[in-house]
């Protein structure tokens, strides 16, 4: 089957072989996510997710939904580790300081030897 050009049309699975009639727009990647988790939060973590995130429209392109919709689920996991983990560092930082401060209110200098 031809189009009017003269070239095949391609009508196959899109989740087959070939693959490049994806239906649709590729799945948000959470590139921007991934990079102010980077950049903010959590460095590590954000790598994780920034190379999650660039492999969703590579994916997309090579005719694999399944697994771009997967590497998109899996950047958007690792941008929110990587907050939760950045909120947790600066809780203990807070409460760091406040101990500190409380410790060091606590002490009297004038007669401390």
């Amino acid at each position: 089957m031809t189009d009017n050009q003269g070239l095949p049309n391609y009508s196959g699975d899109p989740q087959g072989g070939g693959g490049f009639n994806n239906p649709g727009p590729p799945p948000n990647n959470n590139l921007v996510w991934a990079i102010l988790t980077t950049i903010l939060c959590c460095l590590p973590f954000g790598i994780v997710a920034i190379v999650k995130s660039n492999q969703v429209n590579t994916l997309w392109a090579q005719g694999q939904p399944a697994a771009a919709q997967e590497a998109a689920d899996a950047a958007k996991k690792w941008s929110i580790i990587a907050a939760i983990a950045g909120v947790v560092v600066i809780i203990l930082y807070v409460v760091l300081v406040v101990v500190l401060g409380v410790f060091a209110a606590s002490v009297d200098v004038p007669n401390y030897r």
